[in-house]
């Protein structure tokens, strides 16, 4: 009798080594998933920050392109200020008191704060040293010691738009 009869340790060994089996099988599969997961999650995060990235160069660039547009509509705009303002200093006296000419006066002032609320603003190159970044100098004048590449007349405006120069400033150029 003690043939037939099943000893319930050895039954016992007999699953086990199945479910052991079948864990490490388990095991094997849940660690391949968690590396996949970290992989999919790897690639996620680098797609967002890519996205990101990009969201942030095209805002840069649209507002690079706006400043650019509205910097050559203004490049338009200043030689009519110019000539706005030398008609304004070559006016004679008797025009100078007519009621007509304090309101062409307010045409410049306007041109100005238009300017000025787009960020456009004007150089003050008179007695500074003279750089090519920011001055054309069209003559020279000698015999300055004391102003010896420093700027002693400007010509024509110059102006910038925010930290960029729109228009460079005409100017004369003290040598010793």
């Amino acid at each position: 009798m003690s043939d037939q009869q099943v000893n319930p340790d050895n039954q016992t060994e007999q699953t086990q080594a199945p479910e052991t089996n079948d864990i490490a099988t388990l095991q094997a599969r849940i660690e391949a998933l968690e590396k996949e997961v970290a992989e999919h999650k790897d690639a996620h995060l680098r797609a967002a920050a890519d996205y990101k990235n990009l969201k942030r160069r095209y805002e840069a660039e649209r507002v690079e392109l706006i400043t650019r547009a509205s910097a050559g509509l203004l490049l338009k705009i200043l030689p009519v200020v110019d000539d706005l303002a030398r008609a304004s200093s070559s006016a004679t006296p008797e025009i100078v008191n007519s009621p007509w000419f304090g309101g062409f006066k307010l045409i410049p002032n306007k041109l100005q704060q238009l300017l000025e609320s787009e960020g456009v603003v004007v150089m003050d190159a008179l007695s500074q040293p003279f750089d090519p970044n920011l001055h054309e100098a069209v003559a020279y004048e000698s015999g300055l010691s004391d102003s010896d590449g420093k700027v002693v007349a400007v010509l024509q405006k110059g102006y910038m738009l925010h930290d960029k120069v729109l228009r460079p400033a005409m100017v004369k150029v003290g040598q010793a």
